[in-house]
């Protein structure tokens, strides 16, 4: 049990209460005071009702006793778990030691990093376990200072603030007791707290290439970086193309030049031009001065062509005219301008079947298809699923100031086994919602809610549009369109399809596919 007492501060009383506590052969559990307050809390064992009425009406007849009440916690309690839930949701490693390095408390983040269990390190030496920098002789100096050092736990480098405990003496001099460490991840920090200079290839580092496929596209981003000649990225929607540009756009040297973005797709034909190569003075109604289009501001760096599939086919010939000698006019005027700029595009679509159709010149494919990087859709990648995922986790979860869930086993197989047709960025954001609206610390298959979903099919929710006889033709005049040119006959076509002469030659007349048509 537990009371609250209100009491005055005079000499004895603490002891008069005790004495009332003996009388009833009460095991004294713990005794607290709050001078500011003049309260008095005491902890002892559960006694019968009775006893109690009669315990209470004397500890209020003690002279300067105001009142006594029961009470649910003693103070000490309250602030000991308040440090407890305040340390177990902290994102970052905390850990207390004693004046010889021992482990005296621990957090659940800190035990994660260190990789072992709460009761294999309360009390036992820290240095064991953190390398690169002496406790023990810090702790040992004359002046113990707050400091940042760069610390080594299982391979993996971490941040850790050094923070000593002073407590004072009866004469009022401060004395060490310990000290708090504060870890925190490089790879949560991100790459601008990675503040040991190693060179411009690290703006690659927030890239996750665990998988062969993906070492191998870095590896070769990291070259081309550092060339001048235009870049062609391909890869699914949301595989992180605008994210691999500018990682080249940092490794290379004009790094600290402009680098700007234009989506293709979301540029009207009418103002295209004029936005990225600019127009004259009075080349519209109400405009008496020139504007500099995206290329021009953009001159010693990068331009980043987003989607450039769906440029359209007036723009297509004066970016290739721009492409041959880095020279344009602006709308509506005479004056040719130069400038030194290079050019990064990207696309989902299948520019090859593009040219084939007509709907993209032959010309420029190939002017822009000087340097290419295809990055691999992320069902392609499955070793890098589970470290993108912990990276997003860990990111979400800083934002919102906790500690970051577990993934569960099976969270993990989930993770694993859904072709993620979004991608990274499908990923990402079922994570966001997931981490977000999560109410324990860890991470279920069920918290993710990804609809189903299936390479052949598609998403299963969504409502099919059209007939099956309509599918069913619109797949044929796909396949046929990017055949014909290896085939361009149909009997030679007909044989690699294991139909007749004549149903082919009725498909392709169908279709329109011929040799007008089809680029071969």
């Amino acid at each position: 049990m537990r009371l609250e007492i209100h009491c005055q501060d005079r000499l004895g009383i603490a002891q008069e209460i005790l004495n009332i506590l003996v009388s009833y052969q009460l095991d004294l559990r713990g005794i607290e005071v709050d001078a500011a307050s003049s309260r008095m809390f005491v902890s002892f064992p559960s006694i019968h009702f009775e006893q109690f009425q009669e315990l209470m009406a004397k500890m209020r007849r003690i002279p300067g006793v105001a009142d006594v009440k029961t009470t649910a916690f003693m103070p000490s309690e309250r602030h000991q778990n308040e440090l407890i839930t305040l340390l177990k949701t902290l994102p970052d490693g905390i850990i207390a030691i004693d004046t010889k390095a021992q482990v005296s408390v621990i957090n659940d983040a800190a035990l994660e990093a260190l990789g072992v269990e709460r009761k294999a390190i309360e009390g036992e030496l820290l240095p064991g376990l953190v390398k690169g920098f002496n406790f023990l002789r810090w702790l040992e100096s004359d002046d113990v200072l707050a400091q940042t050092r760069r610390v080594e736990i299982q391979g993996k480098h971490f941040i850790a603030d050094l923070l000593p405990v002073m407590v004072p003496d009866e004469s009022g001099h401060e004395v060490l007791a310990g000290a708090v460490i504060n870890l925190k991840s490089e790879s949560r920090l991100g790459q601008h707290m990675l503040a040991f200079n190693k060179g411009n290839q690290e703006s690659f580092q927030t890239l996750q290439a665990q998988s062969p496929q993906m070492r191998k596209v870095i590896r070769e981003a990291k070259k081309m970086a550092l060339l001048d000649g235009p870049l062609l990225i391909t890869g699914e929607t949301g595989t992180g193309k605008e994210l691999l540009a500018r990682a080249c756009h940092a490794a290379g040297s004009r790094a600290g030049k402009p680098f700007l973005a234009v989506n293709c797709a979301s540029m009207p034909d009418n103002v295209a031009e004029s936005e990225l190569f600019g127009y004259g003075p009075n080349a519209f109604a109400g405009s008496s001065e020139g504007k500099k289009g995206i290329f021009e501001q953009a001159n010693g760096g990068i331009v980043f062509l987003d989607e450039v599939g769906e440029m359209s086919r007036e723009l297509q010939t004066k970016l290739l005219r721009f492409l041959q000698d880095g020279s344009f006019r602006r709308v509506a005027d005479e004056n040719e301008v130069k400038v030194d700029v290079r050019v990064i595009c990207t696309t989902q679509k299948d520019l090859p079947a593009m040219v084939q159709e007509g709907k993209f010149r032959e010309d420029l494919y190939y002017r822009l298809n000087v340097f290419t990087l295809a990055l691999p859709a992320l069902r392609e990648r499955k070793q890098d699923i589970v470290p993108l995922t912990e990276h997003f986790v860990a990111r979400f979860a800083a934002r919102l100031g906790r500690k970051a869930p577990k993934l569960s086993d099976s969270c993990v197989q989930f993770l694993q086994s859904y072709p993620w047709p979004g991608n990274v960025r499908q990923l990402e954001n079922a994570l966001y919602r997931a981490v977000t609206l999560l109410e324990g610390y860890q991470l279920d298959k069920e918290h993710l809610q990804l609809p189903s979903f299936t390479s052949d099919f598609g998403y299963l929710e969504q409502d099919f549009d059209g007939t099956l006889d309509e599918a069913v033709k619109r797949f044929e005049a796909s396949l046929l369109r990017k055949l014909y040119p290896a085939y361009p006959s149909s009997r030679q076509l007909a044989k690699k399809l294991g139909l007749s002469h004549t149903a082919v030659a009725n498909k392709l007349r169908d279709y329109g596919i011929n040799r007008k048509t089809v680029k071969i």
